[in-house]
């Protein structure tokens, strides 16, 4: 999964800003979607899009975090507009409405 640190990616944002989760009732503080082209156990990859405030439905950006669950197999990748913009503890903050029910790490470098 590190290889995708920095790389240029397309979401398809299936979770709008704004929108609730269908099994928790979250509201989505933030876009949250899947990367189409990128596949772990045969899913496509999840996506938190930060820097947005707007609903969308797809976005390019770069991937600037990598989000690993311990408790749960599989990664989450953090994209937004801009590569050097946000710092680790400011993504993690951003991601913290979901990521909190869960002992993940977040990884800005390899």
């Amino acid at each position: 999964m590190e290889v995708l640190l920095g790389k240029e990616v397309d979401v398809v944002v299936d979770r709008p800003l704004g929108s609730k989760s269908p099994n928790h009732g979250t509201v989505y503080p933030l876009n949250f979607g899947f990367l189409p082209k990128y596949f772990t156990r045969e899913k496509p990859i999840k996506a938190y899009v930060i820097g947005e405030f707007e609903p969308l439905e797809s976005f390019t950006g770069y991937v600037v975090a990598l989000v690993e669950r311990l408790n749960k197999p599989g990664c989450k990748v953090v994209v937004a507009k801009d590569k050097d913009k946000y710092t680790k503890a400011q993504i993690e903050a951003l991601i913290e409405f979901r990521e909190q029910y869960h002992q993940s790490t977040v990884v800005t470098e390899v």
